[in-house]
């Protein structure tokens, strides 16, 4: 019997396998990153509270609304000084509750009129502000966690190496090397995803302050117009 022969007599079931293909889920990748992984996962869960949040809020505080000044300039010329300051109760928004300020407080100096509805367009703007502090702090303070779990993952790896003397293999430095990886890479997406929130938040802001602007100087404008 030749060779070609024996070969074709080899049952299926005899054939050589390959080994089965490790997987590993995101989560239990995640996990190899300790307890820093959680710290990062608390910061991603607050990051994303605060932008949804805050975002929602400043784009309601942007909107330009032409009719309601529109109208306010109309009651302020007939001397409906409290049909102004009811509709300005109703649309309780950052710039009705400045020009409100700036309307009860019409018969005194313009100089006093005008420092009262900066002063309140800075409150809202500063209201407008809660929370993005934190968006800032998060952007930087993620990438210094994973940075820390890179350098415990390391020590960790050396330690096992240094504990195991001559019996030293891939598998026994893998779990030091894991949360050294993981967390760099946990702590740079935490940061980049913070910091993006951060911009965005911070020009949606920037909207609100010119939008106040603007319309605070509409408003000491009327106040300088004959009254009917």
């Amino acid at each position: 019997m030749n060779l070609l022969s024996i070969l074709l007599q080899v049952p299926a079931t005899e054939a050589v396998t390959e080994p089965a293909e490790l997987r590993m889920s995101l989560w239990e990748l995640a996990m190899q990153g300790g307890w820093i992984m959680l710290i990062l996962g608390i910061f991603s869960l607050i990051a994303v509270y605060i932008f949804i949040e805050r975002f929602i809020t400043i784009n309601k505080a942007s909107k330009k609304d032409d009719l309601f000044m529109d109208t306010i300039r109309s009651y302020m010329l007939d001397g409906k000084l409290n049909d102004a300051k009811v509709l300005c109760q109703k649309t309780a928004t950052p710039l009705s509750r400045m020009i409100e300020k700036g309307i009860s407080r019409i018969g005194k100096p313009l100089n006093d009129i005008q420092t009262a509805v900066e002063n309140v367009g800075n409150l809202e703007v500063s209201t407008l502000e809660k929370g993005v502090a934190i968006l800032a702090m998060i952007s930087g303070a993620g990438p210094m966690l994973g940075f820390l779990g890179t350098v415990i993952g390391m020590i960790r790896a050396f330690y096992d190496m240094s504990m195991a003397g001559n019996n030293i293999d891939i598998e026994l430095l893998s779990t030091g090397i894991y949360q050294a990886m993981v967390t760099t890479v946990g702590g740079l997406i935490v940061g980049i995803v913070a910091f993006i929130f951060y911009n965005v938040l911070v020009s949606q802001i920037d909207k609100v302050v010119n939008l106040l602007e603007s319309k605070s100087i509409e408003f000491m404008d009327v106040l300088n117009e004959p009254v009917k």
